[in-house]
């Protein structure tokens, strides 16, 4: 195999198109808050855990999308497994996940995700993944077998996915759901209006669809979602946005800060004051969301055993 091939590419297209990305436009610099500096809590402990997860080949969304929790989740050795490889087919301007042409999925990986997990000892993980359009089901088979593994090694866990949309494809949403995670999470990103601009490929009422249908179709599983703030979007967009998601009967949203990951990515339009996170949390709360995570460092699968405490029984 060639493996020039498989090589990532941080930013923009896949191989072939390279040279359709226009030229980056100049970015005005919009300086970090003191609100949003946050000690460093790694050490020890975070560098066990990485030398873990390399030797059993396995990537993070903690790590790959460089997320600022890091520090302190590998040092309570809590950490979010991305599956099916570490190189993405999508390049959503938000992101700084690999994306570029895939390596094939590797049938080992469910087991020692499975195996990782059951040494972390933890009661609730979440399990994500890049997306994997190349795949002919796009990859749900493998999550779902993933999902059976952890289970099958740690029956008490209660197990939350953070899945792509897969399309909008109902057989890979009702493969994932079949395997019996506890929580679907599918994140919409951003208001509509934004969503062209910010993810690659997926499409505003694709990702509202899944989590209409998952719920529909599936209304034992409680249903997630995630919106970042600080992209440009309005305060009647957000509204608008909270109204949809519970119109799809989406049970926990989370709201956290859009932090770009370098240059090459979409630069941040405001920072978020933690007064207006209280105030969308009150909101959401109000208009009968079960739970609201709000916050400046809010991300999709920070603390989110605690977020579901109380929910799964």
């Amino acid at each position: 195999m060639n493996e020039a091939k498989n090589m990532p590419i941080r930013r923009g297209r896949l191989p072939g198109a390279l040279s359709a990305i226009p030229a980056a436009a100049p970015q005005t610099y919009v300086a970090k808050p003191a609100w949003l500096r946050k000690p460093w809590r790694g050490g020890r402990a975070e560098l066990g855990l990485k030398k873990e997860l390399r030797e059993l080949k396995l990537h993070t969304v903690c790590e790959e999308a460089r997320c600022p929790n890091i520090g302190d989740c590998f040092a309570k050795r809590v950490a979010t497994v991305m599956i099916m490889g570490g190189i993405c087919t999508r390049s959503c301007k938000f992101c700084a996940v690999a994306s570029g042409r895939p390596l094939p999925l590797d049938p080992g990986e469910p087991a020692r995700t499975a195996h990782f997990v059951a040494g972390l000892r933890l009661r609730h993980v979440v399990i994500t993944s890049v997306d994997r359009d190349d795949v002919a089901d796009l990859g749900s088979s493998h999550f779902a077998e993933t999902i059976e593994k952890v289970r099958d090694v740690n029956p008490r866990v209660t197990i939350e996915v953070l899945t792509p949309d897969f399309q909008g494809r109902q057989a890979c949403l009702d493969a994932i759901c079949r395997a019996a995670p506890h929580v679907f999470n599918h994140n919409l990103e951003t208001v509509r209006r934004l969503t062209p601009q910010v993810r690659s490929v997926a499409k505003y009422d694709c990702s509202l669809g899944v989590l209409r249908y998952v719920k529909a179709a599936h209304p034992q599983l409680l249903t997630k979602s995630g919106l970042m703030l600080g992209l440009g979007e309005t305060e009647a967009e957000i509204e608008e946005t909270l109204a949809d998601l519970r119109e799809a009967a989406c049970d926990i949203i989370t709201l956290g800060q859009y932090l770009q990951p370098s240059t090459a990515h979409i630069p941040v339009a405001r920072y978020v004051h933690p007064d207006e996170f209280d105030r969308w949390r009150d909101l959401g709360l109000a208009m009968g969301f079960k739970r609201v995570f709000a916050g400046p460092y809010v991300r999709s699968s920070y603390l989110a055993d605690e977020v579901v405490d109380g929910l799964l029984s």
